[in-house]
C-alpha cells in the first residue's frame, strides 16, 4: 500500500508528533510504502498576521503543493495527522476532488474547541460542542488573543458550512471511546469515527526494585501540575521524580521529596518508567489517549490518574492504577501515600497493565488496526466512485 502521512509539526516537540513519527516507522517497517507531506511552525515567523489568518482557512500555496505530491506519488490513502496552521483543510479538497481517501487522527479537540482542550480557567468547558464557536472568540481562548482565536473559529465556521469535515473525509480516528462520544456530539459523522488507540513497541522489562512515584510530561496547567505541586507538599516523605520542562516548572520549586529531571529523551523515559512504583497524570482537561500512559503500562508501571475523560476509561481504579478527583490535591495526596506504603500491592497493578498493554497497545495490534481502517476508506472511496 502506499501511504502520504500529512502533518504539521508543533514548534515545541509533544505527543502528535511523536504518534506521528511512530505510526510511518511501523508503517515502513511491515513493507509499506510510506512518503511524508510536511509543514512546521516554525515557518509562522515570516507571515503576517492577516496572511496567516487566511493561511489558516485556506492555503493556495499549499493545495498546490498537495495536488504535486498526489500526482507524483499516487497514494492509495492519505492519513492526516494534524494540518492547523499552516497545512489547511484545503488538502482535504484536493485529495477529494483527486479521488484520494483521506483518513483524520483527532489527536485533540481543534475542530469543536478554538483552544482544542476543552478547558477554560482551570476547568473543563464544553460550550462550543455543537455550536458555532463564537465564545472561544468573546473569551481569546486560542492564545488569549480574540484576533486569532477569531482566525480559528473563523475557520471553523467556513468549513463546517461547506462540509469539509462531513464529506471530505473517509474515515475518522479517535483514541478511545470518550473522545469518539465528544466528536459525535460536535458533529462528526458517527458512521466515520473509528477507535484505535495510540501504541508503543516495548520489550518486557527486567523485574527490579521500585521505588518512588514518577511525572513525565509538559509542566503546564492542563497536565495538572499545580495540583501535583500542592499534593506533594502534603507529603514530603513521598519521593516524586519529575520529568520534563515548561510554563509551570517553577510550581514544584523548593518541594522536599520533588527531584527535577529536566526534559528527557525516550530511553531515559523509559529507564525512570522502569524503577519506578507508579506514574502520576493530574490532568485536568479531557486528555485523548496520553503516551506516557501507553509507555508506563508497557514498562509494567501502574498510573495514578485524574478521575476525568479517557482517563477514567483507561485506568481501572484498583486494577491498573488508582484514580483520583481532578484538582483534589488532598485526595491525590491519599494516592501518592497508599503507593509507596503498599509496593506490593503497587506491583500486582504493574503486572496487569502490562497484561492490557499486550491485549490492546503493541506494535502489532495498532498495524492491524490502522490497516483495516485503510482498507475501510479505499473500499468506502472506490464504491463512491462507481456510484458516480
Amino acid at each position: 500500500m502506499r501511504i502520504l502521512i500529512v502533518h504539521n509539526a508543533y514548534r515545541l516537540r509533544g505527543g502528535e508528533d511523536s504518534v506521528m513519527e511512530a505510526e510511518a516507522a511501523l508503517l515502513t517497517s511491515r513493507g509499506q510504502t510510506v512518503e511524508m507531506f510536511l509543514r512546521h511552525n516554525d515557518a509562522i515567523e515570516g507571515m503576517s498576521r492577516i496572511g496567516a489568518a487566511l493561511n489558516t482557512t485556506w492555503s493556495a500555496s499549499v493545495a498546490r503543493d498537495f495536488d504535486l505530491a498526489l500526482r507524483s506519488f499516487r497514494p492509495d490513502v492519505v492519513h492526516v495527522h494534524n494540518t492547523f496552521p499552516l497545512i489547511s483543510p484545503a488538502i482535504y479538497w484536493v485529495a477529494y476532488r483527486l479521488r484520494v481517501p483521506v483518513v483524520q487522527t483527532l489527536h485533540n479537540f481543534r475542530l469543536l474547541c478554538p483552544g482544542a482542550l476543552f478547558l477554560r480557567e482551570g476547568k473543563v468547558c464544553e460550550d462550543c460542542i455543537g455550536r458555532l464557536p463564537w465564545r472561544g472568540v468573546v473569551r481569546a481562548c486560542y492564545r488569549g488573543s480574540r484576533p486569532a482565536s477569531a482566525a480559528l473559529a473563523g475557520m471553523l465556521a467556513v468549513h463546517r458550512a461547506a462540509g469539509t469535515w462531513r464529506n471530505k473525509v473517509s474515515r475518522y480516528i479517535a483514541l478511545n471511546e470518550f473522545c469518539r462520544a465528544k466528536f459525535v456530539a460536535g458533529g462528526l459523522p458517527a458512521e466515520r469515527i473509528v477507535v484505535k488507540p495510540n501504541f508503543v513497541d516495548f520489550p518486557v522489562s527486567a523485574d527490579g526494585e521500585r521505588a518512588g512515584l514518577l511525572f513525565v510530561g509538559r509542566l503546564s496547567a492542563e497536565k495538572g501540575v499545580t495540583t501535583l505541586a500542592e499534593a506533594a507538599r502534603r507529603v514530603p516523605d513521598v519521593a516524586l521524580r519529575v520529568a520534563g520542562s515548561g510554563p509551570e516548572a517553577s510550581c514544584l520549586d523548593g518541594i522536599a521529596g520533588v527531584a527535577a529531571l529536566g526534559a528527557l529523551d525516550g530511553d531515559s523515559v523509559r529507564a525512570e518508567m522502569n524503577r519506578a512504583l507508579a506514574l502520576v497524570l493530574p490532568s485536568i482537561w479531557y486528555e485523548n489517549f496520553p503516551r506516557t500512559l501507553v509507555e508506563a503500562y508497557a514498562c509494567g508501571l501502574p498510573v495514578i490518574a485524574s478521575r476525568l475523560g479517557a482517563l477514567a476509561e483507561l485506568v481501572e481504579d484498583g486494577e491498573t492504577g488508582l484514580l483520583f478527583e481532578p484538582g483534589n490535591a488532598r485526595e491525590l495526596a491519599e494516592r501518592m501515600t497508599w503507593a509507596q506504603a503498599h509496593p506490593q500491592q503497587m506491583a500486582e497493578m504493574g503486572r496487569k497493565a502490562r497484561a492490557l498493554y499486550e491485549a490492546k497497545f503493541t506494535a502489532d495490534r495498532n498495524y492491524a488496526q490502522l490497516m483495516g481502517i485503510y482498507r475501510d476508506a479505499i473500499d468506502e472511496n472506490n464504491k463512491s466512485r462507481l456510484a458516480a
